[in-house]
């Protein structure tokens, strides 16, 4: 027998409550779509960085806690941005089946977000041959802030201009050379007279 729908959300609190206790608290995000409901996490503790490698999974569960693997589940996972194309995805992951805290089997996908914006994840699903659930859609909102690549400007190669301007500082120039050479000649010279005016042993 199906739990009414305002019950769903309760239930999945408290089992998620209960299952933490005496753990350290982690961030999680749970939706309801109809007897189906997920608890949602994105690494690391949902901050994800623009071009960096995240783990976004969802353990399913169906109305009274029953969790719903993804063995038993044609699952869907899209992410939009809907700051660009709210209708078309982005990116669309593949969903494997994980293990995370306490839930085993659960969809999962790593996720590369191009840029930082504001994306949300769209899971959809229906029960595979033998499952018994409600087809289903839930939709989280992701905040995604710069990568640490992206933070950092890159340093541009040095122009052709740039090393002909380098070379030529690197260079004495020729008015350089000439005082040079003046000034060796002054101080031969003044040896040379200073020499001549000794005088000589007998």
């Amino acid at each position: 027998m199906a739990f009414p729908k305002a019950s769903l959300p309760l239930t999945l609190v408290c089992l998620a409550s209960f299952s933490s206790w005496g753990k350290p608290a982690v961030a999680h995000n749970i939706q309801t779509d109809g007897t189906v409901g997920a608890t949602f996490h994105i690494e690391p503790d949902h901050n994800p960085r623009a071009g960096e490698p995240t783990t976004a999974w969802f353990a399913l569960t169906k109305a009274g806690g029953e969790a719903i693997p993804l063995a038993q589940c044609d699952c869907r996972l899209a992410v939009y941005d809907r700051a660009a194309d709210p209708d078309t995805p982005v990116l669309t992951p593949p969903l494997e089946a994980i293990a995370a805290e306490q839930y085993r089997d659960i969809p999962g996908a790593e996720i590369v977000f191009p840029q930082a914006g504001i994306y949300e994840l769209e899971i959809s699903g229906s029960p595979k041959a033998e499952a018994e659930f409600e087809p289903f859609a839930l939709t989280y909102s992701v905040t995604v802030s710069p990568g640490k690549a992206a933070a950092v400007p890159a340093e541009t190669a040095p122009t052709a201009i740039d090393s002909q301007v380098n070379l030529k500082e690197s260079r004495p120039s020729q008015g350089e050379w000439y005082w040079a050479a003046i000034g060796l000649g002054v101080i031969v010279v003044a040896v040379a007279l200073w020499m001549a005016r000794q005088p000589r042993s007998k």
